[in-house]
């Protein structure tokens, strides 16, 4: 298997943000999608992918079309999307993903987790680089082989293709992500979930009292309500 699988398998085990934190990073998710390409899931590609990952992680229908509606309103404020880079103690780099409608709240909390835990954090383009972008579906297992599936998408830039208990995994480079959903879709493999994750080139292995050091800053940047996802380089194997 290849990084995604283990990159994939060391998340799965670690802790997962709570249901409430989960549905209010998929409404702002919800509100961007609606934002670029308007409130039909049918014409916006991005608002479908967005409405599979709320039922995936069993956001009620009732939320994710009041969440619609209210990201239609022209008078909602939108979120833009921020990266921010820096390393943890140790050395290990660290790559937040944040959605924010205040950039300078956004930027002065996450200066803070990062001074506060004897972090640093950098200038744009000083993490990022050592991570590659990728996108990712999870579907339903099929009567497919896998072989033939990973044959069959190869054209599209897929470079992984793994099962696990809750369906097939496609890994490919982040720019592929539009081909494949289509090929999917009219090939009614049903998506059950779908989005982009940046997997560290090397990890970096410490011992326990050092990666409690990490823990409590990646602990402190993720419950902020800005922040949608965090990567980082320490091995958790």
């Amino acid at each position: 298997m290849g990084r995604a699988f283990e990159f994939r398998k060391a998340r799965k085990m670690k802790r997962w943000s709570a249901m409430s934190k989960a549905f209010t990073r998929i409404g702002k998710d919800i509100v961007m999608a609606v934002k670029e390409g308007g409130p039909d899931p049918d014409t916006n590609s991005r608002l479908r992918a967005v409405i599979q990952n709320a039922k995936a992680v069993n956001m009620p229908k009732d939320n994710i079309e009041r969440a619609i509606k209210r990201a239609s309103d022209k008078n909602l404020g939108d979120y833009k999307e921020v990266l921010f880079e820096g390393y943890a103690p140790h050395g290990i780099a660290i790559l937040v993903e944040t959605a924010t409608d205040n950039n300078t709240r956004t930027v002065a909390n996450i200066r803070s987790y990062f001074n506060k835990c004897d972090g640093n954090m950098g200038t744009s383009g000083s993490v990022s680089f050592m991570f590659d972008h990728t996108c990712n579906f999870r579907i339903q297992k099929t009567e497919l082989d896998l072989e033939e599936l990973e044959l069959e998408l190869i054209d599209f830039g897929v470079e992984e293709v793994f099962e696990d208990e809750d369906g097939i995994l496609i890994y490919a480079p982040f720019e592929s992500f539009g081909a494949i959903q289509k090929y999917l879709e009219e090939n009614e493999l049903e998506i059950l979930s779908s989005g982009f994750e940046r997997i560290p080139q090397v990890t970096k292995k410490l011992t326990e009292d050092q990666a409690a050091d990490v823990e409590k800053l990646l602990e402190k940047i993720e419950e902020d309500d800005d922040v949608q996802n965090v990567y980082h380089a320490m091995d958790e194997n």
